[in-house]
């Protein structure tokens, strides 16, 4: 009898502990009321566990929420479960000529997180902006920054599969992206703003993906930046890009 009055005890009492909040400090101060573990400190961190992308990746069903630091992921850092996937918890940074998103960094927001990246070569040095089959296209007429990936779109389909300056970019596969396209005016002028930290530039006339009507696009001379209008099947240079 006393031995069951005994495991009660321990029992209420356990149960009771794990109910409260629990402080880790050296002020010894409370724990807040809200947190099952209030940590404080002035001069100490909290560190979850460390391992590699493989001891990472055994984990079996992890816990939607789970976080642990990877030390030799592509991004070495914290990593948190969100329930379908392993995502990093620290947002990268970017600048202008970084080797990053498949290409080469040739413009960023103020932010540092999204911009454009070129490909590192050209795609095409031969190539008309319609094919030489296909009627005239008249509504493509977006510029400006990430626009070309519109543009692009809205090309690709009125004139379907054949050869042309914007299937050509959507079929590149550079790093592993599928979403390559042909650069708006805007977006082509801030590309020669930067062709010699993007390099491998061999043509010297590239098409842009912004319309001026219906018989010509806009395209830009790398020589020295100036952008002009001509016929659509006009066979010039390809430079793909993409946005992140």
């Amino acid at each position: 009898m006393k031995r069951s009055f005994l495991f009660l005890y321990l029992l209420i009492f356990c149960l009771a502990s794990f109910a409260q909040s629990v402080a880790i400090n050296t002020d010894g101060t409370s724990a807040n009321g809200t947190a099952i573990l209030d940590v404080k400190s002035t001069n100490k961190g909290i560190l979850p566990p460390r391992m590699t992308q493989a001891q990472r990746d055994a984990i079996t069903s992890p816990a939607s929420g789970l976080i642990i630091h990877c030390t030799d992921c592509s991004r070495v850092g914290p990593y948190a479960y969100n329930g379908s996937a392993w995502m990093p918890m620290l947002q990268r940074t970017y600048s202008v000529g970084d080797a990053a998103q498949g290409g080469i960094v040739f413009w960023v927001d103020d932010t540092g997180e999204h911009g454009l990246v070129a490909a590192t070569a050209d795609q095409s040095t031969n190539s008309p902006w319609m094919p030489s089959s296909g009627s005239y296209i008249n509504k493509v007429r977006n510029d400006g920054i990430k626009t070309g990936r519109i543009n692009t779109d809205l090309i690709i389909a009125y004139y379907g599969v054949n050869v042309y300056a914007a299937q050509v970019c959507a079929q590149y596969l550079g790093g592993g992206y599928g979403d390559w396209y042909l650069p708006s005016k805007y977006e082509l002028n801030l590309l020669y703003l930067q062709k010699t930290t993007v390099g491998g530039f061999v043509g010297s006339i590239y098409w842009s993906s912004t319309e001026l009507d219906a018989l010509n696009a806009w395209y830009s001379v790398f020589s020295d930046g100036s952008q002009f209008a001509g016929g659509k099947t006009g066979f010039w240079s390809v430079r793909a890009i993409r946005r992140f």
